[in-house]
């Protein structure tokens, strides 16, 4: 059976969670979301892991503090490890409708790109047996800096797109950056009411069940791929201190 990634938009417009305005312009310009998944499995050479729209805002800001008032930010996407009942591992890409909507190609296509970054990344830390549990972070800032100090490079994994990876660095130079995005989701999704879910960061913690890590299989091509960029990032920061030795 074929995955359809827009099934839970199709699923909000029958239930009339979106107008239809809202799921037309999504409908649209999902193909740009396509040609994003596409561009990356050329550039890294492996197939991108199963995603889906979410006609969702998600909302993140910490707990303790009124929603109104604390410092908060959007959750443009997302990858998610997902343990089945008989203890299996799925990561997909959650990927909200605001930013289809909203974002210019380029952002679009580098958002898609960091989480591919992350499925990558979790996948080493899987296979390293590094994982029980993510950090607990309590504020953005600190969530967006230990997100960017734990990816690969970028330059290793999408080394034949050069323009790809000028938008991850222009997008991500410390955390997300994208103010025309931002306002737009604030002034046409959040202001009108449309779907949202607040998530408190300091609850934000991923567990996964040490025997359900063990159970996860994963392809012989991607590890392969996996310590590939790794071994080319050793190297670029090995280059790096030479050259500012």
């Amino acid at each position: 059976m074929v995955f359809d990634p827009l099934v839970k938009v199709r699923d909000a417009r029958e239930l009339e969670l979106i107008p239809p305005q809202i799921y037309s312009a999504i409908v649209k310009r999902f193909k740009i979301v396509q040609m994003g998944i596409h561009r990356i499995e050329r550039a890294s050479g492996l197939k991108y892991p199963r995603y889906y729209i979410d006609p969702t805002l998600i909302i993140a800001a910490p707990s303790f503090a009124d929603f109104q008032f604390a410092q908060f930010g959007f959750l443009f996407a997302q990858t998610i490890p997902v343990v089945k009942k008989n203890n299996e591992i799925e990561i997909l890409i959650r990927i909200t409708a605001p930013l289809v909507i909203y974002g210019l190609l380029g952002t679009i296509h580098a958002i898609l790109a960091h989480e591919f970054m992350h499925y990558l990344e979790l996948l080493s830390r899987i296979i390293k047996m590094d994982i029980i549990s993510d950090e607990l972070t309590p504020s953005l800032f600190e969530n967006t800096y230990l997100d960017s100090s734990r990816l690969l490079e970028a330059k290793c994994v999408f080394r034949s797109d050069q323009v790809l990876r000028t938008h991850i660095a222009r997008k991500f130079t410390e955390g997300f950056k994208d103010a025309r995005l931002e306002e737009k989701t604030i002034k046409y999704w959040m202001n009108r009411g449309l779907p949202s879910v607040n998530v408190p960061l300091d609850s934000n913690i991923i567990k996964i069940p040490a025997e359900a890590v063990v159970g996860l299989k994963i392809g012989q091509e991607i590890r392969e791929k996996i310590l590939e960029f790794e071994k080319a990032g050793i190297q670029m920061l090995k280059n790096k201190a030479l050259a500012n030795g």
